[in-house]
């Protein structure tokens, strides 16, 4: 059996602690490898090898750190077709849907070769008489990612390249439930020339959680999942005097207004809702068509869409969506969709009794559709996690406004319309973070940030693009004066520029 251990100080350690998780093939429902599950002493390990790295690294300027992530691009792309395979083998999504899994975190390595012009500040000559005022934007020191399973390669690129391009040490701390990716992407970036220490990889459950958060020496920590574990990390980072940035659960709604194209509509909400198995942060798992006829319409087109979906084990090249992840997700979609029928929504498409030829004990669940939701359901209030879509039904704008409005996840939101009046009050009025106008999942590219609001997303400072830099760099302000003619004795009063 595989046994999959650590990534401290640019080598492979093994585990020490006992302790392990099993790696399960979605597809089978076997074990293909055993993790190890870190000691808060394996957890001190890396953090001193990266308290030991990151003084010399912080002090490489900036193009040479660019040209580190240059040559790791170039890595991503030459073994992309290997890289894919591992994540696939182990989350259970198709090939493709891996590849855009990694080619999502590569953007933001792209993104972070721009760090010599990202991380420049402002300087005001004259600021007063003989005084020179400037900013200088400093590695917090070392940063710490915990990150979720379904997305294994995209969001710890989105953590760790930008901390490291600002001159921060980084630990990550993967999903136990498919760890091999990360440990790669931790080999390339030696192979890519970062400096051993610099970015190590610590496998673990809560244990090392904890660790992370009570650990005096990290400085910084990244968090996506769920919003109870969100609001658990933001809640202990802060109290141990850490920065944190927290991403949390959702429920993305997609409006359908009467004038939106529907075939296009349809389309989008197949994609959005279905693709990897609904496991995404992202996905659209509630339409909501303004008026009984564009109901009844959308409904009309969904119907043999879904039942058409192809869902099959990662390698086969014509499946739309692979399995869940793990028998405990499995087991849990179909209880929701259970309560959905009990509390008296229409499953008009029903998946639970998928089962695949020659996968029978794999972690499988056919799509289903669900019509006539109400906003006191549980299918509605709760993120399932799944290929799982919900229709509600709205009489009026107004009526599918407040909708996503009034739900406590305020991730992704998406309006279909060729109204630029509706588009436009939409995006004004929303409180939601990310919004999409005739775009299904509007993830926004590497050079904005991505976050949510409400209980999406704890902390001020998203994701990516700018607010990266941000998060992960602290600003000293500097005021400067050469003594030339200045007054003797002391000065009681505040200075002014009077």
């Amino acid at each position: 059996m595989r046994e999959i251990g650590h990534f401290i100080g640019g080598k492979h350690v093994a585990g020490t602690s006992g302790r392990s998780s099993n790696v399960f093939n979605p597809a089978t429902g076997e074990v293909q490898a055993i993790v190890a599950l870190a000691t808060d002493a394996e957890l001190d390990a890396a953090v001193q090898n990266a308290k030991a790295a990151q003084p010399g690294w912080a002090n490489t300027n900036p193009q040479r750190r660019a040209r580190v992530f240059m040559k790791f691009v170039q890595l991503l792309n030459d073994n992309m077709g290997e890289l894919a395979e591992m994540l696939s083998k182990e989350h259970g999504k198709t090939i493709e849907d891996a590849k855009g899994d990694i080619i999502r975190g590569l953007e933001v390595c792209e993104f972070v070769i721009g760090i010599p012009h990202l991380s420049k500040s402002e300087f005001t000559e004259g600021a007063g008489p003989g005084i020179d005022m400037y900013s200088i934007r400093q590695p917090v020191g070392i940063g710490a990612g915990i990150t979720p399973f379904n997305f294994p390669g995209m969001i710890p690129m989105w953590m760790f390249a930008p901390a490291i391009a600002c001159g921060n040490a980084f630990i990550l701390k993967p999903s136990e439930r498919d760890p091999s990716l990360p440990i790669r992407l931790a080999e390339l970036m030696i192979e890519a020339g970062l400096p051993a220490g610099v970015l190590n990889v610590v496998n673990g459950d809560k244990g090392a959680v904890d660790a992370i958060l009570n650990h005096p020496d990290i400085g910084a920590v990244s968090f996506v999942g769920s919003t109870p574990i969100a609001r658990y990390v933001y809640a202990g980072a802060t109290a141990n005097g850490k920065r944190a940035q927290c991403f949390g659960g959702a429920k993305n709604h997609m409006i359908i207004m009467p004038d939106a194209d529907l075939d296009q509509a349809a389309n989008a909400l197949i994609g959005a809702g279905y693709g990897s198995a609904g496991e995404r942060c992202m996905a659209i798992s509630v339409a909501v068509p303004v008026g009984e006829e564009t109901a009844n319409k959308l409904i009309e087109k969904l119907v043999p869409m879904v039942e058409k979906l192809r869902i099959g084990p990662y390698n086969d090249e014509k499946a739309d969506f692979g399995p869940v992840v793990t028998k405990e997700a499995q087991t849990r979609i179909l209880g929701l969709i259970d309560r959905g029928v009990e509390e008296g929504a229409k499953l008009v498409v029903d998946g639970r009794g998928f089962k695949l030829q020659g996968y029978e004990n794999g972690y499988f669940v056919g799509g289903c559709l669900f019509d006539n939701v109400t906003p006191d359901m549980d299918i509605y209030k709760t993120e399932i996690f799944g290929p799982v879509l919900s229709v509600v039904r709205a009489s009026n704008y107004e009526e599918a406004l407040s909708l996503p409005m009034k739900h406590e996840y305020g991730n992704g939101v998406s309006i279909y319309t060729r109204d630029g009046d509706a588009a436009r009050d939409f995006t004004s009025r929303i409180n939601i973070g990310m919004v999409g106008v005739n775009v299904p999942i509007p993830v926004p590219l590497a050079y904005h940030s991505f976050g949510g609001w409400k209980a999406s997303s704890f902390g001020d400072l998203n994701q990516h693009g700018t607010d990266s830099i941000k998060f992960w760099t602290r600003t000293k302000t500097v005021t400067s004066r050469w003594p030339s003619g200045i007054k003797d004795g002391a000065e009681f009063s505040i200075p002014t520029m009077k």
